[in-house]
């Protein structure tokens, strides 16, 4: 990965962060839907950037490979996790939203999904 691909991937990296916090409203303001339409698409829009920059990596030797797949690991292992808390948090709060079940089911099926296909393509 090259420099500027680097620092392109980290500035749309704190901006997605950035918009994330934006969306539980820590300054106590009232959003209004003027407000919550434009952080939406620019959160969908840096989010579709972000997506893009991972998807298109390309991997040049083991080492790259290597870093990407402990990113991957480290990703859906903080992702899961955090998941997993949330859903027994709210277990016990009995107000469990279904979302967080299907985001951590899908992602499980996805991670599944992956490796049959890299089994069966490769």
């Amino acid at each position: 990965m090259n420099h500027k691909t680097a620092t392109s991937e980290l500035f749309i990296s704190i901006i997605l962060i950035a918009l994330l916090v934006f969306f539980l409203n820590p300054f106590e303001f009232w959003m209004k839907d003027s407000i919550l339409m434009m952080i939406s698409v620019a959160l969908i829009i840096f989010f579709g950037m972000f997506s893009a920059f991972v998807w298109r990596e390309n991997i040049r030797d083991e080492r790259e490979g290597l870093h990407r797949m402990l990113a991957g690991r480290f990703a859906f292992l903080v992702g899961a996790t955090m998941l997993v808390i949330g859903i027994i948090i709210q277990s016990f709060n009995n107000n469990l939203d279904t979302w967080l079940v299907a985001t951590l089911g899908g992602m499980i099926f996805a991670k599944i999904a992956g490796l049959i296909y890299g089994h069966i393509k490769h």
